[in-house]
């Protein structure tokens, strides 16, 4: 039995939900906020970072590169039908290059667009700074950094077929991870970057993203078309 510990809009908690849904298997999905640093989450996993994933309820995989790691390490082939894994897929390169990409986008994407978005949209009303405004110079800042991001996105897609090559991977999934999150939140001016539109329909249409769509936040809800195939 697979438990995956997760936040909703946590986007390296997207990422391995992505990953498990790819491989078609069964998990369930445990809710904990990041905030809370409960003493039974921290038993498990003492830094306080999400995703865990728990295996039979004797392994504890912390963090998103150990668990897709071990993922790719156990599935060479498909479980289903011994086919392809999206995950690493390729020679030595390609899947240096497929890891330098998720390096991209959890850690630099995430520093300067995903992790300020969030602080500033969402987390505030959900811990009580309902009040508080956002700060409209770290937002300016933030869209800046936006526009950069997107283009790279398209850069990527025009001269690939996904983002690292040919075949999908886990860069695909740590990316539409965190578009994922800025586009439940209405941050994304889709018009402006039709490449990286083209690419987030393909992986929207999949069926390991349907539950990620269907995704509800009561206290922020997602923008119209978030769950919208064609946008």
């Amino acid at each position: 039995m697979l438990r995956l510990t997760q936040y909703t809009l946590c986007p390296h908690s997207r990422s391995v939900r992505l990953a498990l849904a790819e491989l078609r298997l069964d998990f369930e999905l445990n809710y904990e906020e990041p905030w809370a640093w409960r003493q039974s989450f921290l038993s498990l996993n003492p830094s306080g970072a999400l995703p865990v994933l728990e295996i039979d309820e004797v392994l504890v995989l912390c963090g998103t590169y150990a668990i897709s790691e071990y993922l790719s390490e156990c599935y060479p082939e498909h479980p289903d039908d011994g086919g392809p894994v999206p995950l690493f897929p390729g020679d030595p390169e390609q899947r240096a290059e497929i890891r330098r990409l998720v390096d991209w986008f959890h850690l630099k994407f995430d520093r300067e667009i995903t992790r300020e978005l969030l602080i500033e949209k969402h987390y505030r009303r959900t811990v009580g700074e309902k009040g508080r405004p956002p700060d409209s110079q770290i937002l300016r800042a933030v869209g800046k950094n936006l526009r950069y991001h997107m283009d790279y996105i398209c850069f990527q897609v025009d001269r690939n077929n996904w983002l690292a090559g040919e075949q999908l991977s886990f860069a695909d999934l740590a990316a539409a991870a965190h578009i994922s999150v800025l586009d439940y939140l209405g941050e994304i001016p889709w018009d402006d970057y039709p490449s990286a539109m083209e690419w987030y329909v393909r992986l929207k249409s999949r069926p390991s993203f349907q539950p990620v769509l269907e995704d509800y936040m009561s206290i922020q809800p997602p923008t119209s078309h978030y769950a919208n195939l064609d946008f």
